[in-house]
């Protein structure tokens, strides 16, 4: 290896929120059909005219719902660095790095996408918006990227905007 490839900065290229956005749709209508299918067999059909029982149904879809997205999330993201919706899209989550992210950043990025995905998506453009990271992309040290060369060399990293 010669003195200026080894001194050569790498480049990370940072998916785009609309990429990150058709990758998580993607997740999330595989998700939604399996979730729809388990609560289905245990509450049973849910009659879905305006009541309180309408409520109530929403509110135990929501939570099983959102404990499937979590751990779809951690298992994937930590085992392949992507999920179903990513690895079509091309995209993978890593650390800062580029190299596979440890387990605590995944557990925290996916608990800001199961649970609170609106406000931290918001937050994320408002405050972080040089490595498009979520807060709890931030929080977690990862970032997505989108996947050009995957034996690239991540020794000096230069991010830059697709």
């Amino acid at each position: 290896m010669s003195e200026s490839s080894s001194n050569q900065s790498s480049e990370i290229v940072i998916a785009k929120w609309s990429e990150r956005f058709f990758a998580w749709l993607i997740d999330f209508c595989i998700i939604s059909i399996i979730s729809a299918a388990i609560t289905a067999s245990i509450f049973g059909t849910i009659d879905y005219e305006f009541s309180e029982k309408m409520i109530w149904a929403e509110m135990t879809q929501f939570i099983p719902t959102s404990i499937v997205f979590f751990v779809y999330w951690i298992i994937l993201e930590y085992k392949k660095g992507q999920t179903i919706g990513k690895k079509i899209l091309n995209l993978k989550v890593t650390d800062m790095y580029g190299k596979s992210p440890g387990l605590k950043g995944v557990i925290i990025s996916s608990f800001g996408k199961a649970f609170l995905l609106p406000l931290d998506v918001g937050l994320g453009w408002i405050f972080t918006n040089e490595k498009r990271q979520r807060i709890f992309n931030k929080i977690g040290d990862t970032i997505v990227i989108k996947i050009k060369n995957p034996k690239e060399n991540f020794e000096n990293i230069k991010y830059k905007k697709d």
